[in-house]
């Protein structure tokens, strides 16, 4: 048992790298999936006048993507609120969450979004000044107010309020307990699916009552209890080392598990009636969800645990960047789909222009000034001695930084004046989600 617990406290206090760039990497293949966005079917802010359809390609690889990135972020966030808790108490647990997601929501509700629901109604106001005084006329999509890619942290600081009053017990020996018994389920083949029970049981009573995944919170509990089951999840999984290590040497095992359900999700339910179907989809959802997680974290612990300048650097940029990316994606899109040039050309350029556009903003705006770096969820630095030694880096990110922006932004200053026509196209113009 002591073993065990000093295995739990190394755990702990030991920073797990590979965490770190699982977080990286998801949170980039979210902006990717904001830029398929402009080119799929489903509905959103600019589109595209010639899009991927269902059972395309694009279709195929953004459903897949949607059945589990989110929920593994989740489950990563769980698993970093493990290793931050410490001896906090309830009020500073939530102190901190305040601080880290509270004032973003917050200041991103009244700055970020807008832009983004007046890029998509541009033909009802002449100006963004101008939709501002409409800003709660209604709740979007029929109205003007809402939280667009910020619910992922209103939904976190939900689940930090729904747990605050448990933290005590959550650090306990009883817990550590509780936590060893499962560890030797875990350690059995595929035996971390019992994690995936209460994921299906919320599904399959929750569904028939929300069964829409709306973002909105109070009319969302299906999706709501599904997250915050992911997000005590990986406060469990993630925190004990016998039970990571197991999840690295099944990393296969879940990758076939994944592999399967996914196909099978993805096919059988259009087979067959559209009730058994859904009910299906339901079912199937949590074990796609998991096991793709489960394998992306075991291949991560396998092969993602250097240390270096880069993961310093991405680590703390990429809350920011979450927080940007989407309204640089509606803004640089609604003017790039307009342009008379191929589907092709319009990715690379919007996909480029986004990602330099974000970074750039974040590296020179954001990171220096610490007003900036409060609203925006970053920790404090003090005299600079927490940040990165950029000179001993081989990586010169600033430099790297400015000659990138400089050329897109030339490239894309050269393909305008280069007698490149632009499309009159609707403004405003959205498609109806599937």
């Amino acid at each position: 048992m002591a073993t065990k617990a000093i295995q739990k406290a190394d755990q702990k206090s030991d920073r797990q790298y590979y965490i770190d760039w699982l977080r990286i990497l998801l949170i980039f293949s979210v902006f990717l999936f904001h830029i398929g966005m402009i080119f799929n079917s489903w509905g959103w802010h600019v589109k595209n006048d010639v899009t991927a359809g269902p059972k395309s390609v694009l279709w195929y690889i953004m459903v897949f993507l949607h059945e589990w990135r989110m929920p593994l972020l989740i489950l990563i966030s769980g698993a970093g609120t493990c290793f931050a808790l410490g001896k906090r108490t309830s009020w500073q647990y939530l102190g901190e969450r305040f601080k880290r997601l509270f004032i973003p929501l917050l200041v991103g509700v009244f700055t970020l979004v807008p832009v983004q629901v007046y890029i998509e109604k541009t033909a009802q106001f002449g100006s963004l000044l101008e939709f501002y005084p409409h800003m709660f006329d209604g709740i979007y999509p029929e109205g003007n107010f809402s939280w667009h890619h910020l619910w992922f942290i209103a939904y976190l600081f939900f689940i930090a309020l729904l747990i605050s009053p448990f933290l005590n017990f959550l650090r306990s020996g009883q817990f550590d307990l509780f936590v060893g018994k499962l560890a030797r389920i875990v350690s059995k083949k595929l035996g971390a699916n019992i994690f995936v029970i209460p994921m299906l049981l919320s599904q399959l009573f929750l569904r028939p009552y929300f069964p829409e995944n709306t973002h909105g919170l109070f009319d969302d509990w299906a999706e709501v209890v599904y997250f915050l089951i992911f997000f005590l999840t990986g406060f469990i999984l993630l925190s004990d080392n016998i039970i990571t290590e197991s999840i690295r040497k099944q990393k296969w095992l879940f990758f076939t598990e994944a592999f399967t359900t996914a196909v099978v999700l993805m096919t059988v339910p259009y087979m067959m009636t559209e009730k058994a179907g859904n009910l299906l989809w339901d079912m199937l959802e949590p074990f796609v969800a998991f096991s793709c997680g489960l394998t992306a974290i075991g291949f991560a612990k396998q092969y993602l645990t250097k240390n270096n300048t880069l993961r310093k650097l991405a680590n703390e940029a990429v809350y920011p960047f979450y927080l940007l990316h989407q309204p640089v994606i509606v803004v640089i899109g609604y003017f790039m789909v307009k342009w008379d040039v191929s589907v092709l050309a319009k990715v690379l350029l919007i996909t480029l222009t986004s990602f330099t556009f974000t970074i750039a903003v974040y590296w020179y705006f954001i990171r220096p000034f610490k007003a900036m770096r409060l609203i925006f969820g970053m920790k404090m630095t003090r005299n600079n001695r927490e940040e990165p030694q950029l000179s001993r880096s081989p990586i010169l990110i600033p430099g790297v930084v400015k000659r990138f922006s400089i050329i897109v932004v030339l490239g894309v200053m050269a393909l305008t004046l280069s007698g490149q026509n632009l499309t009159q196209t609707e403004k405003g113009k959205t498609y109806d989600a599937e």
